[in-house]
């Protein structure tokens, strides 16, 4: 077998970091009515590049296939919105996106963020492949592209509407099979004067945390500062900024412009540092993520059946990307988790892929609190636990599977 290649550097992929055996494409929720038909399942398998150390996914299932129709948005978190809106606020006051600049967002999802750059009068375009979240976006005023981004739509969205002073990219750098198209275009849209800022999960904080349900397969790579810089320099661009942030386990914002245009401030060489610190320039840092994934696997799994055999009932907060890595991964069905609430009309009624459990509304839980609720979204696990203070104080506890296994006192 011919090993794949780095799809930053081309280098063959040789080390692996985590493999989940077969999972199915994390959002293809299915529909109750296609319980007597099969679904696909791809490998789950991670591995390190030990050239440039980008950690990444084979591409088994297209783009097209994943974000055409999409599960997710981003309205519906209250914690994200906040987070939009502080940095809004932090672009117009600090680094002066003012009125007559232009701010284009990459995978702008439904709005949720240009809403506030179109509200303080500044000029906005989204960019989402997903045309059902893009209709949602344009309801509230936020013109958007139901396109893939890449060099040649860059191309043409700069000559019909101009060079971007801002371009945003908050978690979608990991969903680009072909991040050098990404990149690249990146580099075509923006302006001789203007920045990029990319969020994305930080990858040091991935291993610390053992983040293992952050791997799916529309995730196709996990990013560090250290795979970003030469990857950027290709497409004659430099990071010149850097921030650290809680979103997501633990994230990067990354400023990046065109060459030469903006000094680098020490912030880069300090996330540098940290990161190799923390091993991110060494194999072996790579390869011992595995063994810490297989011991999450047993707690939770010992936690469940122990909760079964005592007649406790459990069910599942958070219908996220996160839910359908871990269960799948874990071989968890309704028998051990009856079902999972979650407060997207999109989701409910549909089933978690592969493991088939139930996805209902929140109020459900109320109906007949259960013994336990294990939270998915662990990133927004404070916000989870206040919406639901009146099931604590039922008597229901709160559980969650990572970074080690954690139930909440009554």
């Amino acid at each position: 077998m011919i090993a794949p290649a780095c799809r930053s550097c081309g280098h063959p992929l040789t080390v692996t970091f985590c493999d989940l055996g077969l999972s199915p494409p994390s959002n293809a929720l299915t529909d109750p009515a296609a319980l007597d038909q099969g679904e696909y399942a791809y490998p789950l398998h991670a591995y390190a590049c030990d050239a440039c150390f980008l950690v990444q996914l084979e591409m088994f299932e297209t783009p097209e296939a994943i974000f055409r129709e999409y599960a997710y948005f981003s309205s519906y978190s209250t914690t994200w919105l906040e987070h939009a809106e502080r940095y809004v606020g932090k672009m117009i006051a600090e680094r002066g996106i003012v009125p007559g600049k232009r701010v284009v967002e990459i995978a702008s999802n439904d709005g949720y963020l240009l809403q506030y750059f179109r509200t303080a009068g500044i000029d906005v375009l989204g960019v989402d492949p997903a045309e059902n979240v893009a209709v949602v976006a344009r309801e509230r005023g936020v013109p958007t592209l139901a396109e893939f981004f890449g060099i040649p739509l860059a191309g043409r969205v700069r000559a019909e509407r101009g060079a971007a002073d801002l371009i945003v990219c908050n978690n979608v750098l990991a969903h680009v099979p072909d991040i050098n198209d990404f990149v690249g275009g990146l580099a075509v849209l923006l302006a001789p004067d203007g920045f990029v800022t990319i969020e994305f999960p930080h990858l040091m904080r991935t291993i610390a945390g053992v983040q293992f349900d952050t791997i799916y397969h529309e995730h196709f790579s996990y990013l560090s500062l250290r795979a970003l810089r030469p990857l950027f320099k290709r497409h004659g661009m430099e990071i010149f900024d850097v921030e650290e942030l809680t979103t997501h386990g633990g994230s990067l914002r990354v400023f990046a412009a065109h060459t030469g245009t903006r000094p680098v401030m020490p912030a880069v060489a300090w996330v540098e540092r940290a990161e190799q610190e923390a091993g991110l320039d060494r194999v072996a840092t790579y390869t011992a993520f595995a063994a810490s994934v297989v011991t999450i696997k047993h707690e939770f799994l010992r936690f469940l059946l122990k909760a079964c055999a005592d007649g406790a009932t459990v069910a599942g907060y958070g219908a996220a990307a996160k839910a359908t890595t871990l269960l799948n991964y874990c071989g968890v069905r309704a028998d051990l988790i009856a079902y999972v609430a979650d407060k997207s009309p999109h989701k409910q009624g549909r089933l978690i892929p592969g493991v088939r459990v139930p996805i209902v509304e929140p109020k459900h839980l109320r109906r007949r609190p259960p013994d336990y609720v294990v939270i998915f979204p662990w990133n927004i696990a404070d916000e989870i636990r206040g919406e639901l203070a009146d099931l604590r104080a039922a008597g229901t506890r709160f559980a969650s599977a990572v970074p080690a296994l954690r139930v909440d006192e009554r």
